[in-house]
């Protein structure tokens, strides 16, 4: 097929064709579990212990049980007819900002059936939500920033709004400022030290078109776009400023921030990990080729969930960011262990903790819901056990899942009777 092109052509055809069939789609990052779901277009998600929530385009919100992370299953969802592209947790309740729907508060204290209980019209395109106190913050488009009163989630009201001067597209929350995305007017920091009236103390016209907003610490990260991850010092509010950045190779659209690493969600660049320790000279230390294009990410222990079109992909970023970098120097170390498995009805949970440090041990059922917190308090290092009783509970699959600030692990229990 190639017998009009030269003997160099052909070589050169050749090599390429080796270097993309060779093609590198990760790097220090592990794909653990991916679930293909029954909806279309998804947006946002958030992670709250076992469970991960899904903002999706016209098929509502979606809850799966990252329980088994290796093998992710749906465990609930609530048709909610609209736009939703964004979701915020905080306690019972699920804050999703639904597009020309507003915002809708929805209970999830029973997460396989969750039941919207009241919602706030705002009036431009809901589509970012942050959660704090009695209050949540929508990034509303062409509407700013709103502020609205949650403490009845019953009846939530508009308290009070400041209205950027660009397309608020992202929120982020630190303390007593609002810093949004504000798409082609980049980031604006917005006092919210009353939320009645915020007002707006200071901005950085980011290069790109700011779509996504992470703070930490002294610094927020903005994705921006084609202009990838801006690192912008914000230890001043009235006169932020980008001390560095990283070149993202797809359209950076939504950003999490864990310890020093960023979490972009690039679009067709997939997920890529970006250590920002030298915040002047931020370097990518991993990344992964999702399956489909990645639009938001969300972040719990050395686990990122990202979502995009119809799948919430789990993967593990500790070779890139060394979160667990304690249980692979120390393989004794945290290692987790139940026995008998299957158990009727008494498991003994073992496990060993290196240096002294606040540790939990919880218990989920199937559907990602908490049965039992068996611990939960500093503990002293060396070997412990557990003993865990499951004479009230229905026979079936359960997780254990310990977690302590440098570690997360989880094990299936099985209790038959």
């Amino acid at each position: 097929m190639w017998g009009h092109l030269s003997f160099l052509a052909r070589i050169t055809a050749l090599a390429l064709l080796v270097v993309n069939a060779t093609a590198q789609d990760s790097l220090n990052v592990r794909q653990v579990g991916l679930l293909w779901g029954s909806w279309e277009y998804a947006r946002s998600v958030a992670v709250v212990d076992t469970l991960a929530f899904v903002a999706t385009f016209y098929s509502g919100l979606r809850v799966a049980s990252v329980a088994d992370p290796a093998h992710p299953v749906e465990t609930g969802y609530l048709d909610m007819s609209g736009e939703e592209a964004c979701v915020a947790m905080s306690g019972n309740f699920a804050y999703v900002a639904c597009g020309v729907g507003g915002l809708r508060l929805v209970n999830i204290a029973n997460p396989a059936a969750p039941s919207e209980v009241g919602f706030c019209d705002t009036p431009g395109y809901a589509g970012c939500v942050a959660v704090s106190g009695d209050h949540a913050y929508v990034a509303d488009d062409i509407g700013g920033l709103r502020v609205v009163n949650i403490a009845n989630p019953s009846a939530p009201f508009e308290a009070g709004f400041y209205d950027t001067p660009g397309w608020a597209l992202g929120v982020a929350l630190s303390g007593n400022y609002a810093y949004v995305a504000d798409f082609g007017w980049g980031l604006r920091v917005v006092s919210i030290a009353n939320p009645l009236a915020p007002s707006e103390v200071g901005f950085y016209d980011t290069p790109g078109y700011a779509r996504g907003v992470a703070v930490s610490e002294s610094y927020a990260c903005v994705a921006d776009g084609s202009m990838g991850l801006r690192v912008v010092n914000v230890t001043n509010p009235a006169s932020p400023s980008e001390v560095g950045y990283y070149d993202t190779p797809g359209d950076a659209t939504g950003v999490a921030v864990a310890g020093n690493y960023a979490y972009v969600a690039d679009g067709n660049g997939g997920l890529r990990v970006v250590n920002i320790t030298n915040s002047s000279l931020p370097v990518e230390v991993g990344f992964y080729d999702t399956p489909g294009s990645a639009v938001s990410v969300a972040v719990s222990g050395s686990n990122a969930y990202v979502v995009g079109e119809s799948y919430l992909g789990i993967y593990d970023c500790s070779a890139a960011t060394g979160i667990s970098e304690t249980s692979i120097l120390h393989p004794s170390s945290f290692i987790l262990s139940c026995f008998p498995n299957p158990f009727n009805p008494v498991s003994t949970i073992s496990f060993d903790v290196l240096r002294a440090e606040r540790v939990t041990v919880n218990v989920f059922d199937i559907s990602g819901r908490l049965v039992r917190t068996l611990i939960d308090e500093r503990l002293t290092p060396g070997a412990h056990m557990i003993r865990f009783d499951g004479s009230n509970l229905s026979s079936g699959s359960y997780f254990c899942r310990l977690a302590s600030p440098e570690f997360t692990a989880t094990q299936k229990l099985v209790l038959v009777k």
